[in-house]
């Protein structure tokens, strides 16, 4: 519990700095940059075709013609570039966030060990490509638990239960996984997870409940239209917030984990050669450990 509660205050502390500020506005530039180079390229392409197949389309034909009749005008050509625009928004929006969160997480678990942990050895259990193909298997298992268990949501309190932790669980397997690939092995990273499985799956499902808040903001730009260019890119903002916040608490929680493990465990060849007993050669330098951790850098 401890461990649990300081890895979060402290994340909550790192998300004001200005680098992870600047981390999380960096989906709303290139989503700038990415929309304006597939307007100029595709726009007038895209509307003309999106207006032919409104006007092509057999079902609403009588219903343009007689909401032309009330408005004097063409409705189909004012509303292609309103299709356009709110089909294209999700596309880039999950692109940008895709490439940003590939950049975040090792960005910031890279500084929480440059602040916290400058002493933390690496030993670089992990190689990138490893943890790509490793998060798309768990992620390609989370959707098809997504996918079994929509039946069970039309029972009331387990829609507010099971999609929160299915994405909990996904998200303890791939941010605990790329929190600990620069620093541990293999045989650390597996001791870890199965030490602290419990408190990086409530970790994972309160990162998923804070992460279903910026549908809200997303549902009412999509609602009122009036506000979509205002809503929507500050729903992205928190979207990104909430991603960095994640990334920073089991950056936390994990290397100060994987440092208790190493004392500990240095504590215990200490004690075999000097003839200390274990446990107290143990405490001896978790005491150490934690008093350098609370008087040190945050």
């Amino acid at each position: 519990m401890r461990l649990l509660l300081d890895s979060f205050w402290r994340a909550v502390a790192y998300c004001m700095l200005p680098r992870v500020i600047v981390l999380s506005l960096l989906p709303l530039g290139l989503m700038v940059v990415l929309a304006a180079g597939l307007g100029y390229f595709f726009w007038d392409g895209a509307v003309a075709w999106t207006h032919g197949a409104l006007d092509a389309w057999p079902l609403l034909s009588s219903f343009w013609a007689w909401i032309g009749r009330l408005f004097s005008g063409d409705i189909t050509g004012v509303l292609a570039p309103m299709v356009v625009v709110l089909a294209a928004t999700p596309l880039i929006v999950v692109i940008c966030l895709l490439i940003v969160a590939g950049f975040m997480a090792p960005a910031l678990t890279k500084l929480v060990a440059e602040r916290r942990f400058p002493s933390l050895e690496q030993k670089k259990g992990a190689s990138f490509f490893g943890s790509v193909m490793r998060s798309l298997g768990v992620t390609v298992l989370a959707l098809v638990a997504l996918v079994v268990s929509m039946p069970l949501w039309l029972i009331p309190p387990l829609v507010l239960i099971l999609p929160p932790l299915i994405w909990g669980w996904l998200t303890y397997r791939v941010m605990s996984f790329d929190a600990l690939a620069e620093h541990a092995n293999p045989e650390e990273r597996a001791a870890l997870i199965r030490a602290h499985r419990v408190p990086l799956l409530c970790v994972g499902v309160l990162c998923g409940y804070l992460g279903a808040a910026p549908s809200i903001v997303w549902a009412s730009g999509l609602l009122f239209a009036a506000a979509f260019f205002v809503l929507v890119p500050i729903a992205i903002w928190i979207y990104t917030l909430v991603f960095a916040f994640s990334a920073l608490w089991f950056a936390h929680y994990c290397l100060d984990a994987l440092a208790q493990l190493r004392a500990q465990r240095a504590a215990a060849a200490a004690s075999g050669a000097t003839g200390m007993p274990a446990l107290e050669a143990a405490q001896t330098a978790q005491a150490n450990r934690a008093a350098l951790s609370q008087w040190g850098s945050p």
